[in-house]
């Protein structure tokens, strides 16, 4: 054969590998939880009381994970703080937590439960794995003894950590990850001396793991997609809805389509402080998710996902997030811009007076632009144009660059960023950009009644957020969330 010939059997056969792994597929499944909670205590319960409330929320697990099962899942995930809730000091906890080996120890805790110190939680987790062949993440605690040779040790000899692990449908442990950045309210855990990326190899697909508040840091997020190459990520989380921008589902896929990878999030259930919103996200958009404040249920999700998104035909094309708005020229002067606030930054605002038109509003270095067209605008309705380029520090410390069109609570200008879950004014298209110092930009739309818009936007290549509807639903918000990692 001559090599011309050799070289081009090679590249045939290449692309059909490619296609293959193009076509494969998986069915996934998260769990949103209704978590049982322990009773308010300043004093630790005793191991077995710990254990016994652990156990009623791994019964309600374990029936998800069957039914997952049942419906052909190869991977469930289950929320952070899913199996013992929260309410806790770092003494209260610690009876709940057990010592999580190091997944390299190749061990089965269902079929060798004595190998370690007692783990009757890893116990029971593998074992649902193994028993419904199927993987399980969940999230638990782990404990670490030390003493005054680690200069780091807590003064009662021990680390604790927010972690979370991986059974594969064989009951073995593949995945320990200890959460990196914690919300500020966990102080009963310790920080990790070094950030983790964790990866893991399945027959459908490299995975990534990270916990909640990990998902707005570079370390692990970016890390995991951006240099690990990952295809999926598991997310445990336990989300407080936060309007605008910061609501479960709305930034979760927004998340998942600007890092152009699947992302399986599964959040606790708990209204009381706005903890609700679940998905199974492809970078095309959400294949299905949940969001319910007026009950509390828990609720199974189930889709299908591609195996290796990148290589997906679906598989949006890279974005050059400022290409369009360091381009033209602003639009019509702002003669009334004012500012407000949303979740404690400053934003720069300015009103869309007219049912269409061309507005630029700009912060720092930020301009956005927006070209619009109402359809039967409300007159007891406001919309504006904001802004902000800034680094955020309430619960911690990170840089943002947002666009954003939203709407008002009311006509009142000084309840505009206010957050607000339903509206009536359509509208018949819309073009969002703006000049991003930052690549990592992800895409927003939230409809009344906190609704996602899949199959019903588009970005273009040049990093305009576009409408592909002829008319959309009312519209609360349509939004670019910057994140500027080097800027924090």
């Amino acid at each position: 054969m001559l090599p011309s010939q050799s070289l081009l059997h090679a590249a045939v056969f290449a692309l059909t590998v490619l296609q293959a792994l193009a076509s494969d597929t998986f069915i996934a499944a998260v769990y949103e939880h209704a978590v049982i909670l322990p009773d308010a205590t300043d004093e630790p319960v005793s191991p077995d009381d710990a254990l016994a409330l652990m156990n009623k929320n791994m019964d309600v697990l374990e029936g998800a994970v069957k039914e997952a099962a049942q419906q052909g899942a190869r991977i469930i995930v289950t929320p952070e703080d899913g199996i013992y809730g929260w309410r806790f000091t770092r003494e209260t906890i610690y009876p709940y937590l057990e010592d999580i080996p190091d997944p390299a120890v190749n061990w089965i805790p269902c079929t060798d439960p004595t190998r370690f110190a007692p783990a009757p939680v890893q116990e029971r987790l593998s074992c649902m794995a193994r028993s419904n062949s199927i993987y399980v993440v969940a999230n638990i605690g782990d404990k670490k003894p030390c003493n005054s040779s680690d200069a780091g040790c807590p003064r009662d000899g021990r680390y604790q950590y927010n972690t979370n692990v991986v059974f594969d449908s064989e009951g073995k442990l593949v995945a320990r990850y200890h959460k990196y950045n914690l919300f500020m309210s966990e102080t009963q855990f310790n920080y990790p001396k070094e950030p983790e990326a964790v990866t893991f190899e399945t027959p459908f697909g490299k995975f990534g793991i990270f916990t909640c508040f990990d998902i707005l840091f570079r370390e692990p997020a970016v890390v995991l997609v951006s240099e690990l190459q990952v295809d999926t990520v598991l997310f445990p989380t336990a989300w407080m809805n936060v309007l605008p921008f910061l609501t479960a589902v709305e930034f979760h896929s927004a998340w998942a389509m600007g890092m152009g990878v699947n992302f399986l999030a599964a959040n606790t259930h708990y209204t009381n402080i706005s903890m609700t919103g679940s998905g199974i996200y492809a970078p095309n958009g959400a294949r299905t998710y949940y969001y319910n404040m007026k009950t509390e249920d828990g609720h199974l999700l189930i889709a299908e996902l591609d195996s290796h998104p990148r290589l997906s035909p679906a598989s949006p094309p890279a974005v050059s997030w400022s290409s369009y708005a360091s381009s033209v020229e602003s639009f019509s002067p702002n003669d009334h811009d004012f500012g407000g606030l949303i979740f404690h930054d400053w934003f720069t605002f300015t009103e869309l007076t007219k049912p269409e038109g061309n507005l630029t509003v700009c912060q720092k270095d930020l301009c956005c632009h927006l070209s619009y067209k109402m359809a039967g605008k409300q007159k007891d309705e406001v919309y504006v144009l904001g802004a902000f380029d800034g680094l955020h520090v309430v619960e911690g410390q990170y840089y943002l660059q947002i666009c954003t069109l939203l709407k008002c609570k009311n006509t009142d200008s000084n309840t505009c960023g206010q957050p607000v879950e339903s509206a009536q004014t359509r509208f018949e298209r819309f073009s969002l950009s703006g000049t991003f110092g930052t690549s990592y930009v992800f895409p927003e739309v939230l409809y009344s009644g906190v609704q996602l818009a899949p199959g019903e936007f588009e970005v273009l290549n040049d990093g305009r957020l576009i409408s592909k509807k002829r008319t959309t639903k009312p519209v609360v918000t349509v939004t670019l969330f910057g994140r500027w990692y080097e800027k924090d």
